[in-house]
């Protein structure tokens, strides 16, 4: 899995989108970006549901949540990492290492394990009955956006005292389970830094509990299920979906692997000698376009395009139930199109989706945020970081070639729109999915990740969940498992 965990654009990817997205921050427009919450919900959740099917690629079972916090964790991580600002290497974490109190006021940690299980308690109790109860005593109905926001403490949290900062400390918990105390003046692990905390497989495992509280509230009485009027759109048909790869094949998605070269002399400390190029190996895929032809027996109008693809089988090799399938589908784009009346054709290319950046964007020159990277100036530049990288759009799969189903729905554009102030014009390719938009308001009305963003009140699988304006189509993903160079690299 190191190839998903130590990808560099994958990390880059997280750095950046809590750059936009800090906690830590004081001031109130810097943190209180629209639907915050939910989008850390979400941007994790996809992640979650990213890693796992990628376990299921590799004959691995999805990941395991941490929720008994007295259990030792028989993960290991040796990060094999220097870092050049303190010339230390990242300190491992030993196989079956425990969560202990922590007491180290150098870095205003004085916390116990069960200071985190009372939160988590307070949580729960949240999410089973609906209820936020905010500072003042007073109380209002939990929503994602607040739950988000709850998880990830910030000012923004509505009762920190009450909930606590349960995935934050998290993160602080795994970090310094080598040092509690601070009797060896060890650093924390890369558990604690957002640009390295991918890389450890205990990441995924604490992120899991962290999904499974978020599922467990979009599964409760107090979110309603879809009825067919929100998920329908009258009129409008999908009689077919293709895919086709830039090899030829329908239905068929080719990935492989490709040596890339990065100028890593910007965060190098020695005189000015020109680039320093270090070449690394990472998953691509062949490019690969969306066919989708729609029947529109309406007027002319808008619809949203929605694509999404899972797994078809879960790792048993069996059908999926929808309430399992339903949080493995990972956005593959979004956008919108006009429709005319009648048969309209519509064509997408991968390279425009919603969810990813250009490599070029991803492995960008990075030196302006050499003084703080934090700094307030630097908000579009950070903005511009921010995005799944496109080399990782589509999962491994495998050399036989891993059966998946590509999910496509028209969605009632009317129910999906949003009036969005014009914000800063951006001169670099917005990750809206994931990231937002720059001062404006998140692209989309509906809930973030729908129509998978909560169980189905009557379909069992996700055949019995589709409408006319959906379709499923069985796709294959074949892993072509040969190294080839990046034709940017710079030519000797």
């Amino acid at each position: 899995m190191a190839y998903f965990r130590e990808d560099i654009g994958v990390n880059l990817h997280h750095w950046h989108w809590h750059l936009v997205y800090p906690f830590s921050a004081n001031q109130i427009n810097i943190v209180a970006k629209d639907r915050r919450g939910e989008l850390f919900y979400y941007m994790h959740s996809q992640i979650i549901a990213r890693y796992n099917g990628e376990r299921l690629n590799n004959s691995l079972a999805r990941v395991k949540k941490f929720s008994n916090w007295d259990e030792p964790i028989p993960e290991a991580y040796f990060p094999k990492l220097d870092s050049l600002t303190t010339s230390r290497g990242w300190p491992p974490r030993q196989a079956n290492m425990r969560w202990q109190d922590l007491n180290r006021p150098v870095d205003g940690l004085l916390l116990t394990v069960n200071d985190m299980k009372r939160w988590r308690r307070n949580i729960e109790e949240a999410i089973a009955t609906g209820i936020v109860r905010n500072r003042d005593g007073s109380t209002k109905a939990l929503d994602i956006d607040t739950l988000g926001n709850m998880l990830e403490a910030s000012i923004l949290s509505p009762n920190p005292e009450l909930y606590g900062a349960l995935h934050n400390n998290g993160h602080s918990f795994a970090a310094y389970m080598h040092d509690p105390n601070h009797r060896y003046l060890e650093q924390f692990s890369v558990m604690a830094d957002e640009a390295t905390t991918m890389r450890d497989p205990f990441f995924y495992r604490w992120h899991a509990f962290i999904d499974d509280l978020c599922q467990k509230f979009k599964e409760s009485s107090n979110v309603r299920p879809y009825t067919r009027s929100e998920l329908e759109n009258p009129g409008v048909q999908i009689s077919s979906v293709r895919v086709e790869s830039g090899t030829g094949a329908i239905n068929t998605l080719n990935t492989f692997w490709m040596q890339s070269d990065v100028d890593l002399s910007r965060g190098l400390d020695f005189s000015e000698r020109g680039p320093v190029y270090a070449r690394f190996t990472h998953l691509n895929h062949r490019p690969f376009r969306y066919v989708i032809n729609v029947n529109n027996t309406g007027k002319a109008r808008r619809a949203t395009v929605r694509i999404f693809m899972a797994p078809k089988h879960d790792e048993r090799n069996l059908p999926w139930i929808l309430s399992d399938q339903r949080k493995m589908f990972i956005e593959m784009d979004r956008f919108v199109v006009p429709l005319n009346a009648g048969e309209n054709t519509i064509t997408r290319l991968s390279s425009q989706s919603s969810v990813t950046i250009p490599f070029e964007q991803t492995f960008r020159d990075l030196s302006p945020q050499s003084g703080n990277a934090r700094a307030p100036q630097l908000a579009s530049f950070n903005f511009c970081g921010c995005g799944w990288p496109q080399h990782m759009l589509v999962p491994r799969g495998t050399e036989a070639g891993a059966p998946y189903v590509l999910f496509v729905m028209l969605s009632n554009y009317e129910l999906d729109s949003v009036n969005n102030p014009d914000g800063t014009e951006m001169s670099c390719v917005e990750a809206s999915s994931f990231c937002g938009l720059k001062d404006r308001l998140y692209p989309d009305r509906r809930a973030m990740g729908y129509p998978f963003d909560r169980p189905s009140s009557s379909a069992a699988n996700i055949q019995d969940f589709l409408l006319p304006n959906m379709t499923l189509v069985d796709v294959v993903i074949r892993l072509q498992n040969i190294t080839e160079p990046n034709p940017r690299n710079p030519q000797n």
